[in-house]
């Protein structure tokens, strides 16, 4: 069983751009890197998949379940982070991931410490939000999607406001995250660093997902996956 399968979603905005006929799987295991600049659909293809947009076409399955027409049900197996946490700054981040623990089941204190030194953030569980740098509201993000164990973590630019030291610790959570048995679905325009953990890869341009493919297939045709990413890019220019 496909954790994830996608087949031609459609999502357009008034002014033409967001993400049209995009179709892909992945397998248990699988860490896909979702690569492109800002503006190739990104994030829309991750809000549709979750329910935070409704698309105009397509079929969308969360571990066998019609993620649409069951959407609750299939929530109940993911985990994301997309674009900026949604966090309460009036609270430190042990009581946020509290609220956000009653819509598990499975959840209990001990888990919420665990993701917490998971995204080394230990320190500062006393702390309100509203002290938190950007980095540091990215890592409750983290801790949050991470809480219920999902077996479909997606997120979107983790590594936003991160210095080279949180790229590293995302980097180590996503592998923490696929070696617990989560498949991930993360996106990034910075495709050095998703060819460090990445089991596949697929390019974005222009709302289009122009090429999928598994990293080890990538590295022997391109020698780097950014190659392939300004390979892909360029092709899709010249037929255009």
């Amino acid at each position: 069983m496909k954790i994830l399968e996608i087949s031609g979603l459609t999502k357009l905005y008034n002014n033409g751009r967001g993400a049209e006929d995009i179709s892909f799987a992945l397998a248990p295991g699988d860490v896909m890197g979702l690569l492109g600049p800002n503006g190739s659909g990104k994030t829309t293809t991750m809000k549709a998949i979750v329910g935070l947009l409704y698309p105009q076409q397509g079929a969308i399955s969360v571990c066998g379940i019609d993620a649409i027409a069951e959407h609750e049900r299939a929530m109940a197996n993911v985990g994301c982070l997309i674009e900026a946490p949604a966090l309460y700054d009036f609270l430190t981040a042990t009581q946020n991931l509290r609220l956000f623990a009653r819509f598990y089941p499975n959840v209990d204190e001990a888990r919420i410490q665990e993701v917490l030194r998971l995204v080394e953030m230990e320190r500062y569980t006393k702390d309100k939000v509203r002290t938190y740098s950007l980095g540091m509201r990215q890592r409750v993000g983290l801790a949050a999607a991470l809480l219920s164990r999902p077996r479909l973590l997606i997120l979107d630019e983790p590594a936003n406001g991160l210095d080279i030291e949180g790229m590293i610790y995302v980097r180590d959570v996503v592998r923490t995250a696929a070696e617990d048995g989560s498949t991930v679905l993360i996106s990034s325009h910075l495709a050095g660093e998703i060819q460090q953990y990445a089991t596949r890869a697929a390019v974005m341009h222009n709302g289009r997902l122009l090429a999928t493919d598994t990293l080890s297939n990538i590295l022997t045709n391109h020698e780097t996956l950014e190659n392939y990413l300004v390979t892909q890019v360029q092709n899709y220019r010249k037929n255009q």
